[in-house]
């Protein structure tokens, strides 16, 4: 309590003092009031519809890293625009560490050249942060069919110019490419059938609509369990814990039909190189985990856990290669 008989002189000292504390405090508050990342949950941004292969094996490492960082991580299911909705919402959040794409191939690497009003370039507005799993695709026909090695499919394609079709989940999808990517590396000529979604597509081969349909392994596997459909190779330098006895592409004569879905994670440009950098090792660390590794390879996923420049390079140059196969394709932007 000041004395109100004290000096104006002292009265005016006192106040000049505290208003340069007060000024100095209004200076440094902000540097002492700055919360440390993270202090509240983070939001992980999947542009697809719930149980896709990205969020099944987002789930298995989420414990981890909610342990590691102590808040939690979000799951925010947006789809539509073969994930542009989802992708678009995350270029345009604030670059502040609560915000992450968790996204497929497409994402990254091919639905700028197949959307004409595509509101954003992946290749600019997104920082990469890791790669998390890779699918390889399989190639999978009819058992009925009368082949049992890749080579034998090829012949036959040959053999019938146009008459064997493939079958994808959609124009423009992984599988679609995947099977514009074989027929330019083996020349045949095949007929694409668009479904409208992978279930349909492997009723089709099922019932013999189509001969060849290029996926993951998670979407066919009861099937070849049971015997109703068979795989002739992975697309892969390396063959699948699931599939021990099917050789890949490379071993068969196509060692540059290397395809599949992979999913990896980025945030918004602007987002602290920092928080990247933290957020990368956190999901290798939890990658490396071997109970986290078998439960991707049940599936028929790698677990990879890539840095931010290693996932950034190879978005590059996967974004390149693509863009070639789909301008020899002719496949024109919706």
């Amino acid at each position: 309590m000041t004395d109100s008989s004290a000096p104006l002189a002292t009265l005016a000292a006192a106040g000049f003092t505290a208003a340069l504390l007060a000024t100095a405090t209004t200076f440094t508050a902000p540097a002492h009031a700055a919360e440390p990342w993270p202090s509240r949950p983070i939001r992980i941004v999947v542009p697809y519809a719930p149980g896709n292969t990205g969020d099944i094996t987002f789930r298995f490492i989420q414990p981890q890293l909610e342990k590691q960082f102590g808040v939690r991580f979000l799951i925010d299911n947006k789809s539509g625009a073969s994930g542009n909705i989802g992708a678009d919402e995350v270029v345009r959040a604030q670059p502040d560490g609560y915000t992450f794409l968790l996204g497929a191939t497409n994402n990254f690497v091919t639905n700028q050249f197949l959307f004409r009003n595509m509101r954003f370039d992946p290749l600019k507005d997104l920082m990469p942060v890791a790669l998390l799993s890779n699918a390889p695709s399989v190639m999978i026909v009819n058992s009925t069919l009368p082949v049992s090695t890749l080579k034998d499919f090829t012949e036959m394609a040959r053999q019938s110019p146009s008459k064997l079709n493939y079958g994808s989940p959609g124009n423009g999808t992984p599988p679609h490419l995947a099977g514009e990517l074989y027929s330019q590396l083996a020349k045949v000529q095949l007929t694409h059938v668009p479904y409208r979604g992978s279930p349909p597509a492997v009723a089709g081969l099922l019932g013999s609509e189509i001969q060849l349909y290029i996926t993951a392994f998670s979407s066919v596997a009861g099937n070849v369990a049971g015997g109703k459909l068979k795989a002739l190779a992975v697309a892969s330098d390396q063959r699948l814990a699931i599939l021990p006895d099917v050789p890949t592409t490379r071993e068969q004569g196509l060692p540059d039909l290397l395809t599949g879905n992979w999913w990896g994670m980025a945030a918004p440009v602007g987002t602290d190189p920092a928080i990247i950098e933290k957020m990368s090792a956190a999901i290798k660390a939890a990658l490396s985990d071997p109970a986290v590794r078998k439960q991707y390879a049940d599936i028929g996923v790698t677990a990879v856990g890539s840095s931010p420049p290693e996932f950034g390079a190879q978005i590059a140059k996967e974004a390149v290669a693509w863009k070639q196969v789909i301008d020899r394709a002719q496949i024109q932007p919706e």
